[in-house]
Parts: C-alpha cells; structure tokens; sequence
C-alpha cells in the first residue's frame, strides 16, 4: 500500500478522519497477515515509512505506523503518506544457549 490520505474532510471532525486512516492501514496489514506466504517462507515482513508527503517519508518499523501517523497529524499535516509493503521472511534461527556448542555443518556436535 502506498497512499497519501488527507487529514481534513469539512464534512466530518478531523479525529474521525485520522481514525479512518489508521483503521484502513490496520485493515490491509491484517489483510496480508492473512495471505499464505510463498512455499520456503514462513511469515510476512513489513516495510513500512511514513510522513506528511512521499519526499519526507521515514521509515518506520510496523508497530509503530500507528503512532508515526498521529505524530504526523498533531504537526499540522493536511495530508499523511504511508506506505506499507509486505514481503516473505523465513523465521530467525534460534540462537544456542549459554552452555551449549553449535557443530559445524556435517559434523556431530562433541559429546554425542
């Protein structure tokens, strides 16, 4: 999703615009949260920037958005930018703990 959302409609109170905003970025995000990821990925990655216009846009990891765009609203803005793109992430390898030793590829860890 990239989208420039205005922030002042005449016809209704500007909080109920910014409300409006955050709940279809919410929505598009749980949207692709939903999609299965291609085979050999396990989970959806967002990129995501956020600002009053494409220019001045910064990035913004995903739990934040919400918060980048009231920042954005309590400025002044008249409009907000956000862009939200998804893309397939595999898991993070767990990290071995303390005691243990992590064995070279193809070989047995030392004990077993």
């Amino acid at each position: 999703m990239k989208k420039n959302f205005p922030l002042k409609d005449p016809a209704r109170d500007d909080q109920r615009v910014l409300e409006a905003v955050k709940h279809e970025v919410r929505k598009y995000v749980k949207r692709e949260r939903r999609k299965a990821p291609p085979e050999g990925f396990d989970l959806w990655e967002f990129g995501c920037r956020v600002g009053p216009d494409d220019a001045t846009a910064t990035v913004q990891p995903i739990k934040l958005v919400i918060e980048a765009i009231d920042a954005v609203a309590q400025a002044g803005a008249t409009t907000v930018y956000v862009e939200v793109l998804a893309s397939p992430a595999k898991w993070p390898e767990p990290e071995p703990a303390a005691g243990e030793l992590k064995a070279p590829e193809g070989e047995a860890a030392p004990g077993q």
